[in-house]
């Protein structure tokens, strides 16, 4: 436990002293969009209206390049949101990681929990077909990262982490993050607790992205889906997840769910989806 602490108190400082939101700024209107046609173009449109720096701006167009040619990312809501989001600010929580925000890997955050990486957060994303104004529900705040993706494309972001000390660090990020400018991290709703069950009093939800593996999909994020509804997550037993699509779908009065493997039946693995029992973490949801 002491050791824990040292290391979120380490992380905080880190943070405080020379994280990349230590200068301020400028907010971008959900209307306007940078170039997509060069580097430099992007790099140049960036430094203007948001005040970034070169290395990072660099880096990001680099991956989102790759990302695009991949086919991870192909809807231009989705490739601006890619484009936006700093991921150096969620990476900097772990000094170990902080310069590999933009690398294609999962990425140690600390309390067992991982950054997903830029292609697979864009697939996920991008399969939801996020709209403005749509309530999305993430399960596993994590980082911080896919939340702030999700930020670009709605205001209305709700995102649940079991960790307590990693959401209260994330929660900071964001706080951070908004009063240097990135007012777009306005739009989410963080808390604490144990995501199997939802957020109900916030529900129904037109769109649930899970970011942690688990052999079944639970009832009650299912239940709290909208009809016509979509939800993405990984499926299966620990460390051999398959990404699913489920829509939620009423014909004549009768639900029914139909699934959809976004990777064609590729192998995901993602960290489990651990449960809570009386206020502790203790093993996982799986059956």
């Amino acid at each position: 436990m002491r050791r824990s602490l040292l290391t979120f108190a380490a992380a905080l400082l880190a943070l405080s002293s020379a994280g990349p939101v230590s200068a301020q700024f400028k907010p971008i209107a959900i209307d306007k969009s940078p170039p997509t046609d060069t580097r430099e173009n992007y790099m140049a449109w960036m430094k203007a209206n948001r005040g970034e720096s070169d290395k990072w701006l660099a880096q990001r167009w680099d991956r989102y390049v790759q990302v695009v040619r991949n086919k991870d990312l192909w809807s231009a809501e989705v490739k601006r949101a890619f484009l936006l989001t700093p991921r150096e600010v969620f990476a900097a929580a772990n000094p170990g990681v902080a310069q590999r925000g933009y690398e294609h890997a999962f990425l140690d955050m600390g309390y067992g929990v991982t950054m997903s990486g830029p292609h697979l957060q864009s697939r996920m994303t991008d399969t939801l077909g996020i709209k403005r104004g749509e309530k999305v529900l993430e399960i596993g705040t994590g980082s911080g990262t896919q939340a702030a993706i999700l930020a670009q494309l709605t205001d209305k972001v709700y995102t649940i982490e079991i960790i307590a000390p990693l959401a209260t660090r994330t929660r900071g990020i964001y706080d951070r993050a908004i009063a240097s400018g990135y007012e777009e991290f306005k739009g989410i709703n963080t808390r604490q607790a144990d995501g199997y069950y939802g957020w109900a009093e916030a529900g129904p939800f037109d769109k649930i992205i899970v970011t942690c593996g688990i052999d079944h999909v639970p009832p009650e994020l299912l239940k709290q889906l909208k009809t016509g509804g979509m939800m993405v997550i990984p499926v299966g037993p620990p460390g051999a997840q398959r990404v699913l699509k489920i829509v939620k779908q009423e014909a004549g009065g009768t639900i029914t769910v139909t699934r959809e493997d976004i990777y064609g039946g590729k192998i995901v693995p993602f960290v489990p989806f651990t449960k809570l029992v009386d206020g502790a973490i203790q093993g996982s949801h799986n059956r």
